[in-house]
């Protein structure tokens, strides 16, 4: 078992593939529940929009005189209710509310991904030059 390990180590392209594998099924897990959290807050916020919920506040269920034109207002969530989803720059809601931006937002957002690009980039370079010098 340690010999294994040790031709894993001593191969750097066994190893970079290695890893990429592991970052590709990592990235999907983080698709999956981050979808998850999107799907699961939707519910929320739909479903707590005539009572309220912990963003707007309990006014909803507390008061009775609210009238059903106010209730059907307040049905509508906007897409900065979306607390947990947009905690993460790579969740739907966060990906929905980039689209939403003016143009200055959206710029600073694909310098984000160019960088992750370039990061990317310099991760795999490295890892070939130490491939080769070894």
């Amino acid at each position: 078992m340690e010999a294994e390990g040790q031709r894993t180590l001593s191969n750097p392209s066994t190893t970079l593939t290695s890893l990429l594998s592991k970052r590709e099924k990592l990235q999907e897990e983080l698709r999956n529940i981050e979808k998850q959290v999107y799907d699961l807050e939707t519910s929320y916020l739909h479903d707590s929009s005539q009572s309220g919920n912990v963003l707007k506040g309990f006014e909803g269920f507390l008061s009775s005189s609210k009238s059903t034109t106010n209730l059907k207002r307040s049905r509508k969530f906007q897409p900065e209710d979306r607390l947990f989803s947009l905690s993460s720059i790579t969740s739907p809601a966060a990906e929905e509310h980039i689209v939403g931006r003016d143009g200055a937002n959206r710029r600073r957002e694909e310098q984000h991904q160019e960088m992750e690009g370039e990061l990317d980039l310099q991760v795999s370079m490295i890892l070939m030059m130490k491939m080769i010098l070894t």
